[in-house]
């Protein structure tokens, strides 16, 4: 490899599937550059990623960790991004301001279908992508067959940089494809150098050619060496893997072991000298290389003892202690070594940093110097929530420090949202799954201090009528002085689903004055809010048709309670019927699951309308269907079981049908039961 001028500051994301080994490369990649004096084992919990009780509890990140290093003077920020999908949006926040990501794969692995969503995400923000082949001194199957695999899922094709060394099953070594050197696997020390092995050679003259042919399709003059049979100076060879990598246009793929640091020091000197500079993904961000300095919050923190700490890329420009940035002051600037940090005087363009008590800076947000426009940069994209539970405080003193303490967790994850249902009068708190809330639940008890009881979110049942009716209401109350007086006629009718409520009036000859008509409308509203079977009353149409008055003793609120009177005698009599909301649910799902998803909905009472193969995933569809809002709280369980944990859906509101049979006797029990205790 030819020698390089030196970098400034640059920044790679560690991502790939929940137990692929990021972690544990983490470790390898710290202790191998000196950053710590021993290396980390995330089964003993003393790694310097994944701090928390939560992820320490699990054994698992459950959010992003950052940490700094130098490798050969240079200075490398590597953000650690949860595997899981429950918690992708921290990488997917990550990603955005990374000069390049190492996509983390164990050689094992089962689905490779579950590296889709994170390949296909890097390849649409034009991220430059390595993969790093896991695990490999365990590995019985074929690297070739998982690339062959994993080429499915990536519209850029797939470098092998190395090629395996094998003595029996067991993996000893690799050749480097652009040097033509083979190293035999050191455990926890650096590869031995060897000459290729004589049973190699053509194996490895193959798989070279290959890589030549590929980066040939970049490089005009590398095609006609190519073609006129002239093997191309390694320098060149080198120049295009680094530029290729550099533009996002081919995907390098090398091979080790984490747990062993095996393959870890290749991937280090490729990282250092292929990764672009942060010059070059400004760029690609649509930052002009001249103006104030600006950054971007890649992931926000609060901390026990620093309170909040806002994570940076600088993409330009000098951000210097005490600086205002976008109305805050930057009250201290640190490199991250896990939870630990370390004081700065200033951060340089390129650097990763977390800033101190920037109150008003959200994960994704610009910061510019005071004075300067902002600068709106792409943001990572937040999924719809699809997994709540219905929350409240043990203790009723709580109830203002939970949604203080629910705002820290949404700054950190905002994949997490809190909402009050109008409808049922719960707070519910919203999520990516059930782990995703077991987490926060935890956190709200590990750093606040709060119990919270949880139970699935009620469902917005409503009630319509079937019967109409004709009700009078009167109300009449002496007391002694003015009296209370208001009568009135109601039509009661039922309207076609869907059409809400309407209020009409045909008063003839003053039977009942205009002023009090509005008073009728609402009193009939007070009614509506819990119909004869304890649900809102949906698609009626009530008509004011005659009445009488007290020119005395009438008022407002007697004409209002006559309203609400007719109604509660009248109801009653209107055949009530009850009305479930159903969703209209769109799954993304791997192909090969859509069959089984078939029959997911329908043991949901759902109703399939249709599946598409989802644009530009080949191997994933789109199925479309009507599904019960009572059968969608926990459909994302169902499907993670089934798809290996890869797919997802989204949902919105679409219509209220009505219930009948067992489901309805169910529901009506239920409220019957409920209005009983309260």
């Amino acid at each position: 490899m030819t020698s390089k001028k030196e970098s400034g500051p640059r920044c790679v994301a560690l991502v790939g599937p929940y137990l692929s080994g990021k972690t544990t490369l983490l470790e390898s990649i710290l202790n191998m550059t000196g950053a710590t004096t021993r290396k980390g084992e995330v089964n003993v919990g003393n790694t310097v990623g994944d701090s928390s009780a939560e992820a320490r509890a699990r054994g698992m990140s459950v959010e992003t960790n950052v940490a700094t290093t130098t490798f050969m003077g240079e200075c490398l920020t590597f953000m650690d991004c949860p595997g899981s999908v429950e918690f992708q949006q921290d990488g997917r926040n990550a990603v955005m301001g990374v000069d390049a990501a190492v996509v983390v794969v164990d050689a094992e692995i089962q689905w490779p279908l579950t590296l889709a969503p994170i390949l296909k995400n890097l390849e649409e923000l034009g991220v430059p992508t390595a993969i790093f082949v896991n695990k490999l001194d365990k590995a019985q199957g074929s690297v070739g067959d998982l690339i062959d695999k994993l080429r499915l899922f990536s519209d850029r094709p797939l470098v092998m940089r190395h090629l395996p060394l094998r003595n029996g099953d067991e993996v000893t070594g690799y050749i480097d494809l652009a040097s033509e050197r083979a190293y035999q696997y050191k455990v926890n020390a650096p590869s031995e150098l060897l000459d290729v092995p004589n049973d190699m050679i053509e194996r490895e003259q193959e798989a070279r050619y290959t890589l030549l042919e590929t980066l040939a399709d970049f490089d005009d003059h590398l095609m006609e060496e190519l073609l006129e049979d002239i093997t191309p100076p390694k320098e060149e060879v080198y120049r295009d893997l680094a530029v290729d990598f550099q533009n996002g246009e081919i995907v390098p793929v090398f091979l080790g072991s984490a747990e062993s640091d095996n393959g870890v020091h290749r991937l280090l000197k490729a990282l250092r000298h292929e990764t672009p500079e942060v010059s070059v993904t400004a760029e690609r961000l649509g930052l002009d290389a001249d103006g104030p300095a600006i950054a971007q919050v890649l992931k926000t923190y609060h901390t026990a003892h620093g309170g909040k700490l806002s994570v940076v890329r600088v993409l330009r420009g000098t951000i210097e202690d005490g600086d205002h940035m976008s109305g805050d002051r930057v009250s201290g600037i640190n490199s991250m070594l896990g939870a630990d940090t370390k004081k700065m005087l200033k951060a340089v363009v390129g650097d990763t940093v977390a800033l101190g008590r920037m109150e008003d800076a959200k994960t994704g947000d610009s910061l510019v110097p005071k004075g300067s426009a902002y600068v709106d940069l792409p943001k990572a994209n937040i999924p719809m929530p699809i997994y709540g539970q219905a929350i409240a405080v043990a203790n009723r003193n709580d109830e203002v420090k939970l949604t203080g303490a629910i705002g820290k967790l949404i700054d950190e994850d905002q994949s997490i949202t809190l909402a009050m249902n109008q409808d049922t009068h719960e707070l519910i708190l919203w999520g990516q799954g059930e782990m995703h809330l077991h987490i926060a639940l935890d956190r709200l008890k590990n750093r606040y201090g709060l119990e919270v009881t949880t139970q699935p979110p009620g469902v917005p049942y409503k009630e319509a009528i079937r019967k109409s009716m004709t009700q009078r209401g009167k109300f009449k109350r002496q007391s002694g002085g003015h009296g209370q007086f208001g009568d009135v006629v109601l039509d009661i009718k039922p309207l076609p689903r869907g059409t809400g409520f309407e209020f009409n009036q045909t008063i003839k000859g003053g039977s009942v004055p205009k002023q009090y008509i509005q008073s009728v409308e609402a009193g009939v509203k007070d009614y509506l809010v819990k119909g004869p079977l304890g649900f809102p009353v949906v698609d009626v149409s009530v008509t004011l048709t005659d009445g009488s008055y007290h020119s005395v003793d009438s008022s407002d609120l007697a004409f209002r309670t006559a309203g609400r009177l007719a109604m509660s005698e009248a109801m009653p009599q209107c055949k009530s019927v009850i009305l479930e909301p159903i969703l209209n649910v769109n799954i993304t799902i791997p192909s090969d699951f859509t069959s089984k998803v078939n029959g997911v909905i329908s043991s949901r009472r759902g109703q399939i309308l249709g599946f598409n193969g989802k644009e530009g995933w080949t191997g994933w569809d789109i199925v479309q269907a009507h599904i019960p809002q009572s059968e969608v709280h926990d459909l994302i369980i169902d499907l993670r079981s089934l798809s290996h944990g890869v797919s997802s859906f989204t949902w919105e509101f679409d219509h209220l049908t009505e219930l009948v049979g067992k489901e309805a006797e169910q529901v009506l029990a239920a409220s019957k039961a409920a209005n009983a205790r309260n």
